[in-house]
């Protein structure tokens, strides 16, 4: 991708020529007379109150509400390239992406033409169709731990066959999960799950039976030893071991490159499986995924979101023996009539072409790398405590002194009230960050160098004013 080499090597350039502070600073010097208008929200209001009588809290997913932030949350009317814009008129500059699948940037015109082309033959099928076998290759191709793959309709779906698939080659029931690790809304992962549960402070949810979470342990994230005591405590019991290898559920938090090295050795020793949950990270950290970003290779991993293009996707997959357990291949049965759909295949297809040319997740983690050094300059500038981290395309920062390893850290010690504050007063001057501390920031291919300085001049303001 010619363009994509060229900004890559114009961009690098300016990061050589400018470091963070000298960017900061040339930021707060533009726009230090300038205040940012802010904006208004009334349709947005009109909309959503009716909504709260149509849809439990007016939302289809529990985030969207907005309840960790206060207030209420704007509605969209149409998204493109780096933006959003709402129902008011008001724009955005967006580091939410639908969350992480936009990645090439909101209705990529490429994406686009090649789904409108699909849809002229059809929708669905509910039978094969060879864009599965070409978004399969790719799939396979890209990620080091994938032999076969089983395309779904979302991450929950994938992660749902998956656990099934991880108990049935084993032959054990117990699995191992991480506190604030989210694998989506199925009974047994709905326990110390983060992500939306904890924005809305539930620790786990009403609904589900002690049935389905009693094979179910919590160990602590990038803690190694809670791992071998629930082994030791459990032995030739566990089934597998589940984790987020990039967390993005409560907020981002990066893992030790022992602790994941430990974790494959620890479950070869046992006999259980690495299972990492790709939802997020797949083909957003790495165009292979977290585990080609650490060098460290599970024997099952779940997909989904940027494998779709934007369209609703999943996805599980993992080495030859295990995946042929799978039905109709083997007896772990799991299904879906719109999985394998031509429109998410073909949007994934031409997604993965465009994200696997040279320089793509330099380019990504360099401006991801740069929005985050404007921002903690921005904050220890006014005062405030913060910690911030990039991997790839992704990011994320709290609001107090550093490391927060973990979902305890993340609750214990990272300013909530805060960051409310900051969230409400940056989206009221056009910026679109997670209506949470609890969740990921992603970066696009389409976020320019003065979308991110602009983010960067915004914040400063907004810090100098926070409280």
């Amino acid at each position: 991708m010619k363009f994509a080499a060229a900004c890559c090597a114009l961009t690098l350039s300016c990061s050589a020529a400018f470091a963070p502070q000298q960017i900061y600073a040339r930021n707060s010097a533009l726009h230090a007379d300038t205040a940012t208008k802010t904006y208004s929200f009334t349709k947005s209001e009109e909309i959503f109150q009716e909504a709260k009588e149509l849809m439990p809290g007016g939302v289809s997913s529990p985030v969207r509400a907005f309840k960790s932030v206060g207030g209420n949350p704007v509605v969209f009317d149409r998204v493109k390239g780096a933006y959003a814009y709402d129902v008011d008129g008001n724009q955005y500059i967006d580091y939410v992406g639908t969350w992480g699948p936009a990645i090439l940037g909101h209705a990529d015109d490429d994406v686009l033409k090649a789904i409108t082309e699909t849809m002229q033959k059809g929708t669905s099928f509910g039978a094969p169709c060879p864009l599965e076998n070409e978004l399969a290759k790719k799939v396979i191709a890209a990620v080091p731990s994938v032999e076969m793959v089983r395309f779904t309709n979302s991450g929950t779906e994938a992660c749902m066959g998956m656990i099934r698939l991880v108990r049935a080659y084993t032959g054990r029931e117990k699995i191992i999960k991480f506190e604030g690790c989210y694998h989506g809304h199925a009974d047994s992962f709905l326990v110390q799950a983060g992500s939306g549960v904890a924005t809305l402070g539930l620790p786990d949810s009403p609904g589900v039976p002690k049935s389905a979470t009693q094979a179910t342990y919590c160990a602590e994230y990038n803690n190694l030893e809670s791992v071998k005591q629930i082994f030791e405590e459990n032995k030739d019991e566990i089934a597998a071991v589940i984790l987020e290898p990039v967390v993005g559920n409560s907020g981002f938090i990066k893992p030790d490159q022992a602790f994941l090295e430990g974790l494959r050795e620890i479950t070869k020793a046992h006999g259980a499986l690495l299972v990492f949950d790709e939802v997020m990270t797949g083909f957003r950290v790495a165009y292979g995924g977290a585990q080609q970003y650490f060098g460290v290779t599970p024997d099952v991993t779940t997909m989904g979101k940027v494998i779709g293009g934007g369209l609703p996707v999943g996805a599980y997959g993992g080495r030859r023996d295990i995946m042929e357990w799978v039905a109709p291949a083997g007896p772990m049965y799991q299904a879906g009539t719109l999985s394998g759909n031509p429109l998410a295949m073909r949007a994934g297809i031409e997604t993965l072409n465009k994200l696997s040319q040279p320089g793509v997740y330099e380019e990504l983690e360099r401006k991801a790398q740069k929005l985050i050094d404007g921002i903690t300059a921005a904050a220890e500038k006014h005062g405030h405590a913060i910690t911030a981290g990039v991997a790839g395309g992704m990011f994320g920062w709290f609001f107090c002194e550093g490391p927060v390893k973990n979902f305890a850290d993340a609750k214990n010690k990272a300013d909530g009230e805060k960051f409310s504050k900051w969230h409400r007063m940056m989206l009221e001057r056009g910026v679109y960050l997670a209506p949470s501390m609890y969740e990921a920031g992603f970066m696009s291919m389409a976020h320019t160098d003065a979308d991110i300085e602009k983010t960067i001049a915004i914040a400063d303001e907004v810090l100098a004013q926070l409280k």
